[in-house]
């Protein structure tokens, strides 16, 4: 059995689970990072020498990077389905997975998102939350063009591109921020909201993460 190390209220966490979920794959999760701790422990270390999660286990196989999990789970298990069998097919699900990390996770996560929730308002610098947010909205634009013509991101079926980017879609559609008008990509939000992986991990109430005075 899988086991996967990390908080289940990270982002980064929840798209693990929810690739586990589409493989089909049983696992055994711990509480790690965050409030519950753990990731200075000398056990974690030889697990991650970067102290973050995910981190998972697979037999003897240990591998961290929440995307480099993944889309190991993707070949690994769904082979011809959440990873292409199709070689364009499979490109064109990496491109978007490797947009989401240059172009979106950082300005989306930690400029616009942790702000507003793990900073009070009076210490927030509420300019450049929204900048950050100003971007984002312009990215999420690119992305609602190409859902125009397509149904998931690398054509009609989910691949591991959609649980990439998907994952932050929950907290950017529902984060009380301006968003413009992402008609095509709202349309692929509410079909990942029928996968039963990404009910289950993706759709949280992050609410619970404030901190005082958030």
């Amino acid at each position: 059995m899988i086991k996967v190390w990390g908080r289940d209220t990270s982002v980064n966490v929840q798209k693990v689970l929810w690739a586990l979920d589409e493989v089909g794959q049983s696992y055994d999760r711990v509480d790690c990072g965050g409030a519950f701790g753990g990731l200075d422990t000398e056990e974690f270390g030889r697990l991650n020498p970067n102290r973050r999660i995910p981190v998972i286990e697979d037999g003897e196989f240990v591998l961290w990077e929440s995307s480099a999990i993944v889309r190991y789970l993707a070949e690994a298990y769904g082979a011809g389905s959440l990873f292409p069998a199709d070689l364009k097919s499979r490109a064109i699900a990496q491109q978007w997975a490797n947009w989401c990390l240059t172009s979106v996770y950082a300005d989306f996560i930690t400029h616009t998102f942790s702000p507003l929730i793990r900073v009070p308002a009076a210490e927030r610098d509420t300019a450049a939350v929204t900048a950050a947010a100003a971007r984002v909205g312009k990215s999420m634009q690119i992305l609602d063009g190409h859902l125009a013509s397509h149904e998931f991101l690398a054509g009609s079926a989910l691949t591991f591109a959609d649980i990439e980017v998907g994952a932050l879609m929950h907290r950017y559609f529902t984060l009380p921020i301006e968003r413009p008008e992402l008609p095509n990509a709202a349309a692929w939000y509410e079909r990942l909201q029928t996968r039963p992986g990404f009910q289950t991990h993706v759709m949280k109430d992050w609410t619970q993460m404030k901190v005082p005075g958030a």
